[in-house]
């Protein structure tokens, strides 16, 4: 059993294929891309979170979306986006959250579609993973953009994104929000620490 996280699938999204210049033939393509790609990855027994706008819904029918979300594998998470309709909500995801704190494999994880600059227990090292912004920010030391847009349109694991996370500068207004503008800065660890 593995924690699969991504964000901002847009299935079906024509409009998208443009806004981020995503490199398919057609939007249809993108999504059979999308969902062959889950497919390939997730087995039965992960968990895929999706971190928000698995489809932008609201011109699409419910056999379709469904369709979609029957065809991936695994126990499948929704963290609601702005995107996700109330199609979307209806279907039968494992679980369905607004914001979400977690641990995977004894990392904090805060999961919301949104980037936050402070979300719980960030002051103690969490990671926050996030949607939303597509392809314009990866995020900060301590908040990761998930999104496929950043990943190659393929769902990431800790192992990966710990290292990104490492590699990536620290919100410039963590500490003032956190810690009244003291250096004092705990940050997630850079790789998945070792449970006995």
């Amino acid at each position: 059993m593995a924690n699969w996280y991504t964000a901002d699938l847009h299935l079906g999204h024509d409009r998208i294929m443009r806004i981020c210049a995503r490199p398919f033939a057609s939007t249809a393509a993108m999504t059979d891309a999308l969902i062959t790609t889950l497919q390939e990855t997730i087995t039965p027994d992960d968990d895929l979170w999706i971190i928000g706008d698995f489809t932008f819904g609201r011109n699409r029918d419910t056999a379709t979306i469904r369709a979609w979300f029957d065809a991936i594998p695994g126990r499948k998470h929704l963290i609601a986006g702005n995107h996700d309709s109330p199609t979307v909500r209806a279907l039968p995801w494992a679980s369905q959250h607004e914001l979400l704190h977690h641990v995977d494999r004894g990392v904090e994880v805060t999961l919301c579609h949104y980037p936050m600059v402070s979300f719980p227990r960030s002051g103690s090292g969490s990671l926050q993973l996030f949607g939303h912004v597509h392809d314009l920010w990866p995020g900060t030391r301590n908040s990761v953009n998930v999104g496929v847009d950043q990943w190659d349109f393929r769902p990431v694991q800790l192992e990966a994104l710990l290292p990104r996370a490492a590699s990536l500068p620290l919100n410039a207004h963590f500490s003032d929000v956190e810690f009244g503008g003291t250096t004092r800065v705990p940050l997630p660890p850079t790789t998945i620490p070792d449970i006995d």
